[in-house]
């Protein structure tokens, strides 16, 4: 007899857009695939592609930053506000329009159509703005201020690279681009304060209480604030080192402070523990481009490639699982993979370029095949987690 009732051979629904990291943490991913292929592509094939008016160069470094970046950033926190304050977040049709206007920016890039690109991305940006300050001024969590604040910066700086771009602003897109990334840092470091000990302290098989020092949150604070300052708008270079160097110091003993020897056996905290530690390493560089010549390219990618790439990576396959109804004690053995592709990438890409210089174009074609490798391995695996409803019957 037909049992009309029994739903367990049904597919799971639609789920893509019930909650921010669905579409974003999706998008991150495929974008990660695309862009960097058409980057190989311009760079090292010299495709063309982007009209006159757009450097290759900037489009990269605008893409990976305002593109990528912000996207998985925009995810975490549209899903991570709603838990901080019970609010419900942009989901359906409110998310996919925001959704379609991060879509929209990526592909107008390649027409002549600088002035609506602007709008749309920075719509978009808007969008992301509006979307996690509505949560938190409704609960009135005042103390999360800080993080609109970086978030409305994001905004002008984004504006500052269209107005450098279309001749408005001299170096308009260097400071934009500049301001961008380091405004991407900030988030991080105020994420990863909150939650890698968190996850950490979690996820190993010990039982620990790691180390959070007052003296380290309000220097690395107060010494990023002048950092920034002093590389982006005054030109006293010797300072600038010193404090990238102070940040290295700094941030090295917030990451002693998270250090316990179970991390290595879990992917999904050793993976945010190298990645902050590719950070630091671009903290040193930044100073060695300074004292020792090292090429400014290097720290970028430090902080981009083995920073950002990889603790974004890491943090969409963790929050993914769990806000999946899927164990996070139990993640995808293709984890390690593409975690492990990645950061070779950033070793490629970051460090062999310091013993080799002059391989520096075959190592870059190198780590842009090893990045795409990794996200299209973490795109296929997490696609179908992001596509449907939680496994569990959960809302999200």
């Amino acid at each position: 007899m037909l049992n009309i009732e029994d739903r367990k051979g049904e597919r799971p629904k639609f789920g893509l857009f019930n909650l921010g990291f669905r579409p974003f943490f999706f998008g991150a991913g495929l974008s990660g695939v695309v862009l960097m292929t058409l980057w190989m592509g311009l760079y090292q094939f010299q495709w063309t592609l982007l009209p006159a008016h757009m450097p290759s160069i900037q489009w990269h470094a605008h893409e990976m930053i305002f593109g990528y970046a912000l996207a998985a950033i925009a995810g975490f926190l549209l899903t991570a506000s709603k838990n901080w304050t019970g609010v419900q977040t942009l989901h359906g049709t409110p998310l996919a329009l925001l959704f379609i206007l991060w879509i929209a920016a990526r592909i107008l890039f390649f027409f002549d159509l600088l002035m609506i690109t602007a709008i749309v991305d920075n719509l978009f940006v808007l969008g992301v703005v509006a979307g996690v300050t509505y949560p938190i001024v409704k609960a009135k969590q005042w103390n999360q201020l800080g993080l609109i604040v970086k978030l409305v910066l994001l905004l002008v700086a984004n504006i500052l690279f269209y107005l450098g771009i279309s001749g408005i602003l001299e170096s308009g897109y260097h400071t934009g681009l500049y301001l961008g990334l380091y405004l991407i840092l900030a988030i991080i470091f105020e994420m990863g304060r909150r939650v890698i000990g968190f996850f950490i302290e979690k996820g190993v098989d010990e039982t620990i209480q790691l180390k959070n020092w007052r003296w380290v949150d309000l220097s690395s604070m107060s010494i990023f604030l002048l950092f920034t300052l002093f590389d982006l708008f005054l030109s006293f270079p010797n300072i600038t080192a010193a404090l990238a160097l102070g940040l290295a110091i700094v941030h090295s003993v917030r990451l002693y402070g998270w250090y316990t020897p179970g991390i290595w056996q879990k992917p999904l905290l050793w993976s945010l523990y190298i990645a902050y530690m590719f950070i630091i390493f671009g903290f040193a560089l930044k100073a060695s481009t300074v004292w020792f010549g090292v090429s400014y390219v290097l720290a970028i990618h430090a902080f981009t490639v083995g920073g950002v790439g990889m603790i974004t990576m890491g943090m969409m396959a963790r929050v993914a699982l769990g806000h999946t109804g899927r164990s996070v004690f139990d993640p995808p053995k293709s984890l390690t993979i593409f975690f492990i592709l990645l950061l070779a990438a950033a070793v490629v890409r970051v460090i062999l370029p310091l013993f080799s210089i002059g391989d520096y174009a075959m190592l870059m074609l190198i780590s842009q095949g090893l990045w795409v490798a990794a996200f299209t391995l973490f795109t296929l695996v997490y696609a179908p987690m992001l596509f449907t409803r939680r496994i569990d019957g959960g809302p999200g």
